[in-house]
């Protein structure tokens, strides 16, 4: 059997997956990380977007929002403010996210408006 990574995708309202994959893809603050298996530890700040997990050939995307990923040799955890299925993220619901956040950008600067800025960014890509 081929080596696999243990992959956990937490967010405060439950657990949304957890299992042996043989990829994933996460939106990270300072830029995206691929993990593999066997993967040198590190703990990065998430951005809002897409975690793709692959396994087997087929990919399953995760739309997060916040948060860290932690890789230790045990596996990858993510543990994220806001997590769903991509499928099942609401349009009308980002819409009012941006418009939100792009009022709330206006009265920011430095680090903050930084994060809301990588905020926004994600959000806009969910609807292109």
């Amino acid at each position: 059997m081929a080596d696999k990574l243990h992959f956990s995708l937490v967010s405060p309202e439950a657990e949304l997956f957890a299992g042996d994959v043989d990829q994933v893809d996460v939106p990270g603050s300072e830029g995206d990380l691929g993990i593999y298996p066997n993967h040198s530890p590190l703990m990065a700040a998430i951005r809002t977007g897409a975690i793709t997990v692959y396994n087997d050939g087929v990919e399953t995307k995760y739309f997060v929002q916040g948060g860290f990923a932690d890789v230790t040799p045990a596996g990858l955890t993510v543990l994220a403010e806001k997590a769903s299925l991509l499928s099942d993220v609401d349009g009308e619901a980002v819409k009012a996210d941006i418009d939100a956040a792009t009022k709330a950008l206006a009265d920011m600067e430095g680090e903050a408006a930084l994060a809301m800025q990588q905020n926004l960014d994600g959000l806009k890509a969910l609807l292109a």
